[in-house]
């Protein structure tokens, strides 16, 4: 595993461990972008993993981009979600059982202008790799 990866890993630890205890208030943020927890089961490990993401409320369900900041690699949250969509998300104090689904092409092209309106770096990230970026709708089950 790399500097970066093992850094990214403990932010995102130490950004999850002060959501939980603050209920959203300390690490709920990224500008005005809102913060939830996504926890996914790993595909390989079979554990609990927690990932703090940006997220969009549409409707009743929430949107996230796998971005990774454009690197070249999907998140490791992305191939658990693939390999079981069946996940939970932190919102605040609440926790909400999810299932997601990849958005299609289409409905993902026109998901990026609201995901682009709350945090303008998404487009830095599309401009910087050549992978497709996916995008998640979370539902509630």
């Amino acid at each position: 595993m790399s500097i970066q990866s093992q850094l990214e890993r403990i932010f995102a630890g130490l950004n999850a461990s002060l959501y939980r205890v603050s209920g959203g208030k300390l690490g709920g943020k990224l500008g005005q972008a809102p913060i939830l927890l996504l926890n996914t089961v790993g595909r390989k490990s079979g554990q609990r993993r927690t990932s703090p993401l940006l997220y969009r409320q549409d409707g009743d369900r929430y949107l996230v981009a796998g971005s990774h900041r454009g690197a070249a690699t999907h998140p490791a949250w992305v191939l658990n979600l693939r390999a079981n969509p069946d996940a939970e998300v932190e919102i605040g104090k609440k926790t909400i059982p999810v299932t997601a689904t990849e958005l299609p092409l289409a409905e993902r092209d026109a998901a990026w202008a609201e995901l682009d309106a709350m945090y303008a770096a998404y487009a830095d990230y599309r401009a910087k790799t050549d992978r497709t970026i996916p995008i998640f709708a979370l539902t509630a089950r």
